[in-house]
């Protein structure tokens, strides 16, 4: 994410390749491609992304959606020469964001949300401005599957439900109540069990694959059979194993993982894997009978603030082995 704004900025960019999770790749090459297309010159030498030149407005077509190749390219359009116009832009809600904070600083973008977002270059920025960043609908959306898995009730407070609507839908199909109001959510049990729900990820306004995981915890103690197809990600599914430790009953073949419901989880030592396998770990943890250890935890930290103090706040009996 620093590749277009110090290219933009300084009309050069080092960069380290990107890492992540460890459940599959990072592919650059939307990423570079388009940095190529507005005129950069982009090496890789030791692990290293290297571009240079000064960036000209140009047409950037992505075969598909990219979240982080759709940031970047705005970041490196706002300074560029001319009109930039990328076609099939991702439409999340961090990018709209993105765009709306832009703008506050002077950028002309116009068009996020749809097909086609248009960038004419601006020669500077100012940053005296002041920006409230939106709520983050992952975490949010985490807790409520949570409050569903454990038929708890709870109220999630400062989200925008308009970002949640895809999960809204699908609890509800599950057997749950939920209330919306302006700027939360209240979720409660409307039935005894869990109802399969099918669920195949996409990109938004589709189910994301961000709640992929702890979907997958839900739907593991659902009263039937359900299947989850992956679209996005077609490898991550690192948790199943982990899940299976609880003794839910997940058969994966290529994309798409075949549940078969289970009466009961039992508390189990299991690993995270990376930030949304993490999660879905301690929604089954919370959901098993018996204590539960869930270890490389520095996992859940990269995508969760103190989320053992919040789910201690819901009554769970949740602490940090540090704590002990």
């Amino acid at each position: 994410y620093v590749l277009g704004p110090f290219l933009s900025r300084f009309n050069y960019a080092e960069v380290s390749l990107p890492g992540g999770c460890a459940w599959g790749p990072r592919p650059v090459n939307y990423h570079l491609e388009a940095m190529e297309t507005m005129g950069a010159n982009v090496k890789l030498n030791d692990g290293m992304m290297i571009v240079q030149g000064k960036l000209k407005g140009a047409e950037i077509n992505f075969k598909q959606q990219s979240v982080g190749a759709t940031g970047n390219i705005i970041m490196a359009a706002v300074n560029a020469t001319g009109v930039t116009i990328i076609n099939n832009p991702a439409k999340e809600p961090e990018i709209s964001s993105l765009c709306q904070f832009l703008i506050l600083m002077g950028a002309d973008i116009k068009g996020f949300g749809t097909n086609k977002i248009i960038i004419n270059g601006k020669k500077q920025l100012h940053a005296d401005i002041e920006y409230n960043i939106i709520p983050d609908r992952i975490e949010a959306g985490t807790f409520l599957i949570a409050g569903a898995i454990t038929f708890g009730n709870i109220k999630i407070s400062n989200v925008i439900p308009d970002h949640l609507n895809i999960l809204i839908e699908y609890l509800k199909s599950a057997g749950f109540s939920l209330v919306i109001n302006e700027s939360c959510i209240e979720i409660a049990p409307n039935s005894k069990f869990i109802i399969p729900k099918n669920m195949i990820t996409k990109t938004f306004p589709g189910f994301p694959t961000d709640l992929q995981a702890q979907w997958m915890s839900l739907m593991s103690i659902a009263k039937g059979n359900s299947t989850i197809t992956e679209t996005i990600y077609k490898d991550r599914f690192t948790h199943i194993s982990e899940l299976s430790r609880f003794g839910a009953n997940i058969h994966l073949k290529d994309n798409k993982a075949y549940i078969v419901g289970t009466e009961t989880l039992l508390g189990a030592p299991v690993m995270s894997t990376d930030i949304r396998a993490s999660a879905s770990l301690i929604l089954a943890a919370l959901a098993s009978k018996g204590k539960s250890i869930i270890s490389r935890i520095y996992h859940i930290d990269r995508g969760y603030e103190s989320i053992e103090s919040k789910f201690s706040k819901l009554n769970a009996d949740i602490i940090r082995a540090n704590d002990i």
